[in-house]
C-alpha cells in the first residue's frame, strides 16, 4: 500500500510537532510505502535539517507557510472575476451575509452554509490549478475589497460589520497563508493522486491537501488529530479585535467541518479530543479513538521493580510554564510537610522558552519562601526539602531515573491535553495524584487519586493519604502499569492504524482500469484480493490509470495476458 502522509510544522522535520509519533508509525508499518507531504512553519525549521528516515520513505517534497511562493502568473480579466466570485463568497460565509454562490447556475439558487464554503474553497483551488496566480491574488487589494464587501453586505453579524480596515487587512493575510497549499503543484498523477491513501498528521492546513486530493482524484482522506486545531484556535491570539477573532473562527470552523465530512475516518488521541471534533461537524459513526504510542522500554526496568529510591518523596516531571500551576503543587507541599515533616519534593524538568524560565524564576522564590534552609544543629548545613533539577545530572542520568526517585508521582496542571508525563509514570508503576484536567480521568483510569486543579489542600490530602500506605501505592503502580501496557503503546497505536489503513482502501473505488486486447476498460477485471499485500511470482501485472499503488505498477494488463499463480504470503 502506498500512503501520503500530509504533516505541518512537523515530520520529517527536526523538530516540531508530532515527529516522534509519525517517525514511528512509519517505521512500524514497514511493508508500505510512504509518500512525506510536508508543509514547514519556519525557516529556522528547514534549516535544522530532516530526521533519519525509514527505507520504506519513497519521497518526500516540502512547502513553507512562512512565505509566499509566486508563480508570477497575473491573472486575466476573465480569471480575475473567477477569483472575486468565489473569494467573494469564501467571505461572505465567514460574515454570516447571503449571497450568490459561487459557481451557481440560476438565479435565487442557495445551498447550505457548508456547501458555500466547500463551493468556494474549491472554486479557488481548481482556479489555481487551471491559471496559476492564486497566491498573488490573495495578497491583492481586491481580495481586501471583497472582504470588506461582504463585512457590510446585508445579513452580515455585528463582529464583521464592526471590522476596521487594519482588521481587515489582518484577516486577509490569515486567509492568504492559510489557503497557500491550495497553490501546490501536489495533486497531480504523479504526486498525491498516485497514492492509495492520504493520512493526514493533524487537522488544519496539513489536511487541506488530503481535501483537494480527494477532491481532484478520489483517494481517499483519513485525518488524525492529536490535538483538535480548531480548539488551539480558540484559544490563541486572545487579544486580537473581535472582527478578526469572529472571521477567523468562522473560516477554520468551516475548515474542519468540510475536513471532517470528507475524510472517510477521523481519529482523536482522546476522549476529550473525540467529543471536540464531533462538536465540530464530525459524524460519529467515522470516529475513532487511538491513543499515542509510547515506548516502554526505558522504563521496564523501573516498572517492573518494587523498591523505590525514596518511600518520603514526591515527584513533579515536565515542562516548567504557568500552565503546569507549580504554585498550588508548592502551597500543598507546605501542607503536606506538617503531616509529614520528613517528605521530600523533586521538580524535575526544564524551563519552555522565556516565559517557562522567568516562571522557574519565580517558583524557586516561592519554594525559599515557603521552606527556609533546614538544619537539625546549630553545625550542620541547612536544605530546602524542594529541589529544583532536570534530566540528564547526575542524580538523574535518565527519564526513568526521575520517577524512580519517589514514592508517588504528581501532576498538578491546569490545562492538559494527553498528559504524557502521567503515562510515564505509570509505565514505571509509580502511584500518581493528578488534577481533573484534559484526558486525565481517561488515562488513568481509577488506578490513581485525582483532584480538582487549583486546590492546593485536596491535592495535599492526597499525597498524604498515598505516602502513608505503601501497599496502596504498590497496588494502584501495578495496576497503572498494567493499563499503560495494555493501551498507551506504541505497538497497539501501529497496530490499530494498519487496521484502517485497510479498512479504507478495502471499500474506497477502485480507481485502477484494467485493459483488454483492444484497448477498452474490461469490466470486472480487479479480483478483490488485488488489495490482499502478498508478493506475487514473476512480474506484477500492470494496471493503466492515476493513482497506481507502488506494488502495482508497469504496463497496461491485457486480457489475453496469463496471470501468474501467487505465491505463498510473507
Amino acid at each position: 500500500m502506498r500512503i501520503g502522509l500530509l504533516t505541518e510544522g512537523g515530520y520529517p522535520y527536526v523538530s516540531g510537532d508530532a515527529r516522534l509519533w509519525c517517525d514511528r508509525l512509519v517505521r512500524g508499518l514497514a511493508q508500505h510505502e510512504f509518500d512525506v507531504y510536508a508543509l514547514s512553519r519556519s525557516e529556522h525549521q528547514e534549516d535544522e535539517g530532516w530526521t533519519p528516515l525509514s527505507p520504506n520513505v519513497r519521497r518526500v517534497r516540502t512547502a513553507p507557510l512562512w512565505m509566499t511562493e509566486d508563480d508570477g502568473v497575473v491573472l486575466g480579466r476573465r480569471a480575475r472575476r473567477r477569483f472575486t466570485e468565489c473569494f467573494g463568497e469564501l467571505a461572505a460565509v465567514l460574515c454570516g451575509a447571503a449571497s450568490e454562490p459561487c459557481g451557481a447556475t440560476s438565479e435565487g439558487a442557495s445551498t447550505p452554509e457548508a456547501d458555500r464554503f466547500a463551493n468556494a474553497l474549491y472554486g479557488l483551488a481548481e482556479l489555481a490549478r487551471e491559471e496559476g496566480g492564486l497566491a498573488s491574488a490573495l495578497r491583492s487589494e481586491a481580495a481586501v475589497r471583497a472582504l470588506e464587501r461582504a463585512c457590510r453586505a446585508p445579513g452580515a453579524h455585528r463582529a464583521a460589520r464592526e471590522a476596521r480596515v487594519p482588521d481587515l487587512l489582518a484577516v486577509a493575510a490569515h486567509l492568504e497563508r492559510a489557503l497557500r497549499p491550495l497553490s501546490l503543484d501536489w495533486y497531480e498523477d504523479d504526486g498525491l493522486g498516485a497514492v492509495d491513501l492520504c493520512h493526514a498528521a493533524s487537522g488544519g492546513p496539513a489536511a487541506l491537501p488530503g481535501l483537494l486530493a480527494r477532491h481532484f482524484t478520489g483517494v481517499p482522506l483519513l485525518v488524525t488529530e492529536y490535538g483538535v486545531r480548531l480548539r488551539t484556535h480558540y484559544l490563541t491570539a486572545p487579544d486580537a479585535p473581535p472582527a478578526v477573532r469572529s472571521l477567523l473562527a468562522a473560516f477554520h470552523g468551516g475548515l474542519a467541518a468540510e475536513v471532517y465530512g470528507q475524510a472517510e475516518v477521523v481519529t482523536a488521541g482522546n476522549t476529550h479530543a473525540r467529543r471536540w471534533q464531533e462538536r465540530c461537524g464530525a459524524g460519529r459513526e467515522k470516529l475513532r479513538t487511538i491513543y499515542p504510542g509510547m515506548d516502554a522500554r526505558p522504563f521496564a526496568e523501573v516498572g517492573e521493580s518494587a523498591e523505590c529510591a525514596d518511600p518520603d518523596a514526591l515527584v513533579w516531571v515536565g515542562r516548567v510554564e504557568p500552565a503546569k500551576d507549580l504554585v498550588s503543587l508548592l502551597h500543598a507541599f507546605a501542607e503536606v510537610r506538617k503531616q509529614q515533616p520528613r517528605t521530600r519534593l523533586r521538580i524535575v524538568g526544564a524551563p519552555a522558552g522565556t516565559e517557562g524560565a522567568a516562571y522557574l524564576a519565580h517558583c524557586r522564590a516561592l519554594a525559599a519562601h515557603l521552606f527556609p534552609d533546614e538544619a537539625e544543629g546549630p553545625h550542620t548545613a541547612g536544605h530546602n526539602p524542594v529541589s529544583f533539577e532536570e534530566v540528564g545530572e547526575p542524580e538523574l542520568p535518565a527519564l526513568a531515573d526521575a520517577y524512580a526517585s519517589g514514592a508517588v508521582t504528581v501532576l498538578s496542571s491546569v490545562v492538559e491535553g494527553f498528559p504524557t508525563g502521567l503515562v510515564e509514570a505509570m509505565l514505571c508503576g509509580r502511584a500518581t495524584v493528578s488534577t481533573d484536567v484534559g484526558a486525565v480521568v481517561e488515562v488513568i483510569g481509577g488506578t490513581g487519586l485525582v483532584v480538582p486543579p487549583r486546590n492546593p489542600r485536596a491535592l495535599a490530602e492526597a499525597c498524604v493519604a498515598l505516602l502513608r500506605d505503601p501497599e496502596r501505592r504498590e497496588r494502584l503502580g501495578a495496576a497503572a502499569r498494567a493499563r499503560a501496557l495494555e493501551l498507551f503503546t506504541v505497538e497497539q497505536n501501529i497496530e490499530a492504524f494498519h487496521s484502517i489503513y485497510l479498512e479504507i482502501v478495502s471499500r474506497a473505488p477502485v480507481r485502477r482500469v484494467v485493459l483488454d486486447a483492444a484497448g477498452e476498460p474490461l469490466p470486472f477485471a480487479v479480483p478483490a484480493e488485488a488489495r490482499v499485500p502478498v508478493s506475487w511470482a514473476g512480474p506484477t501485472p500492470g494496471l493503466a490509470a492515476r493513482g497506481v499503488p507502488g506494488w502495482a505498477g508497469g504496463s497496461p494488463v491485457r486480457a489475453t495476458t496469463a496471470v501468474p499463480a501467487p505465491e505463498r504470503a510473507r
